[in-house]
């Protein structure tokens, strides 16, 4: 994979997740309930609910380290391409979907925290619709059913790697990848019943 031109993107793609999918809204998340700032909490607490995503996509992804054609590892890989666009269509829908919130956090007097928030929500959605383009070449990964033969797919596999060595060195792959699975299952059910419970009775209102 050192031949592969595109690999240190791939890195820095996922280093930026660390920054604008991890770290900021942290921070941001801790600044907003130490100053009891309501709206922006609950938006916060909306986007780690939706962005769990990205951690599942990481688990799905870890199987594939192996590099067997097996059906487990294959789908795994395929659910991981998948989740991984998923997400970043999800992620900037998720910040600027709600109109309760939206016109809460507007009508904020202005604060470094407010402007944090909006520079991120603005950082985070161009940084998310950057990643798709980025993978459109990349699309035979998620349709092919050798994509673990691939070489460019599995260069996006190496960061997930790197996370399994470096957090889950005793567990194996398999495993990751199964709870991958598990975890996906549960975002899909609650995602589900988002679109056919709360959304109908409360439309673009982030009501509790």
């Amino acid at each position: 994979m050192k031949n592969l031109w595109f690999q240190p993107l791939i890195w820095i793609d996922y280093r930026l997740a660390i920054v604008f999918a991890v770290i900021v809204p942290l921070i941001l998340t801790i600044l907003a309930f130490l100053q009891r700032i309501d709206a922006i909490g609950r938006l916060l607490v909306i986007y780690w609910r939706v962005s769990s995503l990205l951690l599942i996509t990481v688990y799905l992804l870890i199987p594939g380290w192996t590099g067997e054609n097996n059906s487990f590892e294959t789908f795994c890989t395929h659910l991981g391409f998948f989740t991984a666009i998923l997400a970043r269509i999800l992620i900037p829908i998720s910040l600027w979907f709600w109109i309760d919130l939206n016109d809460e956090i507007k009508d904020l007097s202005w604060s470094s925290l407010k402007l944090a928030l909006t520079s991120w929500r603005w950082a985070i959605t161009i940084y998310s619709a950057m990643g798709i383009v980025f993978r459109i070449p990349f699309f035979s990964c998620l349709i092919s059913i050798k994509a673990l033969e691939i070489k460019s797919c599995q260069a996006w596999i190496a960061p997930p790697i790197e996370y399994w060595s470096t957090f889950h060195s005793n567990t194996t792959p398999v495993f990751l990848g199964f709870i991958g699975l598990v975890g996906l299952l549960i975002y899909a059910i609650y995602f589900i019943y988002f679109l056919l419970v709360r959304l109908s009775k409360q439309g673009r209102l982030a009501l509790e």
